[in-house]
């Protein structure tokens, strides 16, 4: 698969968020503020996941046009792949 651009930066900055939770939790830092940060990661991996879903789904449905196929299973299994990753 081929995934869209941006997916590779959004996931250095995932990684670079929890390098500066990881560094606010030796600095012990409030509770507040690393739990902030962690919600922030979550939602920066759910776009990300979401991202990825739609993607595919686009794929698998644009293939299943051209070749003739159904596209309610490509869209049944995207949606599967994305309630999977919740």
């Amino acid at each position: 698969m081929i995934y869209p651009d941006g997916v590779k930066k959004r996931l250095r900055r995932i990684e670079g968020q929890v390098a500066g939770i990881l560094k606010m939790i030796e600095n012990e830092k409030g509770c507040k503020d690393v739990v902030s940060q962690l919600s922030a990661v979550r939602s920066a991996v759910d776009k990300t996941i979401a991202t990825i879903v739609a993607t595919h789904l686009e794929a698998a449905v644009i293939q299943k046009i051209t070749s003739g196929g159904n596209t309610g299973k490509a869209v049944e299994e995207a949606i599967d792949l994305f309630v999977k990753s919740k």
